[in-house]
């Protein structure tokens, strides 16, 4: 094989590593949408904040049932097949979002988006070894981790400021065309990625590159995977809690218009991209301190904001510690030696703490106030970085 093949099967690699990426963005991207458009919606839908906060619930509990469901029921099918379907069934419920004529037809389609959520994130976290060289493998996972992460912290801004100009059904209809953009290009630059049975029958080829193993071992329960998924429950609920109602938030309580709401969530978005590859660096040699940090910089911000009169501020802060706490939670999850199906209960605990927080945060906005709900995540905040710090030493070392 010549200089020139080996540079070719490099870039070819490295380009579905960035696909792959491309496509966790655009599930959680899909499935934060209503958070910023939630007063939106509501209005045009007939149905009060609280009850639209359930298009946030009722995605996050079907990727938390379809996670472990399709890694269990579909470990002999192909990756790649099984990526583009989600892939495809993505693009179809956020174009039904987009021309739902009523609630019901809303949250069937949020259903739809929460099976592919479940299932692409729980596949497309694990492919790094199965994409790249075994020097390249972590690089290759922080790739395709920080999908997930920018997503959660920019894609909410950028669907606001879609819709501030062309309205909520725009934003999703924006957000169908680029599943289907995904969809051809992962369909382009994704090789073959057997099922448990087909590597298990041959040796791969140089495109053909097989399952591990381990995803069939049952190791994945450890003490270290227990601690984190408790963590997990914690912090995104009280997240949660309070992101899905930040807008009607700002506009009740600190009086902001439509262009500084944008704004402010921009702001947020950029402060958590930040925190996302300053917590990535910091993580990767001891997670504990950094979950700890990000845990009190959340309910610092989330507990001032209806005290003060500074909301830009405050969301920089609370950008910074959120926008950290995913690629933190994945490298904890990797260092305990889970497996695929260790990933598959991480983003079943991700996304029922999605449904949770929400949820929870919807009875709190409709049942006292607007203010309320965030202190709601700041209690759950306060008890995260608690948990963190008194976890033992040996689980947060990740060993």
């Amino acid at each position: 094989m010549t200089m020139t093949d080996v540079s070719v099967a490099t870039r070819a690699r490295w380009l579905a590593v960035s696909s792959v990426a491309m496509g966790t963005f655009t599930i959680v991207t899909s499935e934060m949408l209503p958070v910023g458009l939630l007063t939106s919606i509501a209005a045009t839908l007939g149905i009060s904040e609280g009850t639209a906060g359930l298009m946030m619930s009722a995605p996050g509990l079907v990727a938390a049932v379809s996670a472990p469901v399709l890694a269990i029921t579909t470990r002999r099918l192909d990756r790649r097949v099984m990526l583009l379907g989600l892939m495809a069934l993505l693009a179809v419920a956020n174009l039904a979002g987009a021309f739902a004529p009523n609630y019901p037809v809303m949250l069937a389609a949020r259903v739809l988006t929460g099976v592919s959520i479940g299932g692409f994130w729980a596949f497309a976290a694990g492919l790094g070894p199965r994409l790249v060289p075994e020097g390249s493998v972590g690089r290759a996972t922080s790739i395709i981790l920080a999908g997930v992460s920018v997503a959660s912290v920019l894609g909410v801004p950028a669907a606001t400021f879609i819709s501030s100009f062309a309205g909520w059904r725009t934003a999703f209809i924006a957000m169908g065309v680029l599943a289907l953009v995904l969809l051809v290009l992962l369909a382009t630059t994704l090789p073959p990625l057997p099922g448990e049975s087909r590597a298990r029958a041959s040796e791969p080829s140089p495109h053909e590159v097989p399952a591990r193993a381990s995803q069939g071992e049952l190791t994945w329960l450890s003490g270290t995977l227990k601690v984190v998924l408790v963590l997990t429950v914690l912090i995104v609920s009280g997240h949660f809690a309070a992101y899905t109602y930040v807008r009607p938030f700002l506009e009740q309580v600190s009086h902001a218009g439509p262009v500084l709401v944008s704004t402010a969530l921009l702001l947020y978005g950029a402060a958590g991209v930040a925190g996302n590859f300053v917590a990535g660096a910091w993580a990767g040699r001891n997670p504990k301190p950094v979950l700890v940090t990000l845990a009190v910089l959340m309910a610092l911000s989330t507990a001032a904001l209806p005290l003060i009169d500074l909301p830009l501020i405050m969301l920089v802060v609370w950008g910074l510690g959120y926008g950290g706490v995913g690629v933190t939670l994945q490298l904890w999850i990797m260092r305990s030696g889970g497996g695929e199906m260790g990933t598959a209960l991480y983003v079943s605990a991700f996304n029922v703490s999605i449904a949770l927080g929400s949820f929870a945060g919807g009875r709190v906005v409709d049942g006292v106030s607007i203010s309320a709900v965030m202190w709601v995540g700041a209690a759950l905040a306060v008890v995260s970085a608690i948990v963190a710090g008194v976890s033992g030493r040996s689980r947060t070392a990740g060993s």
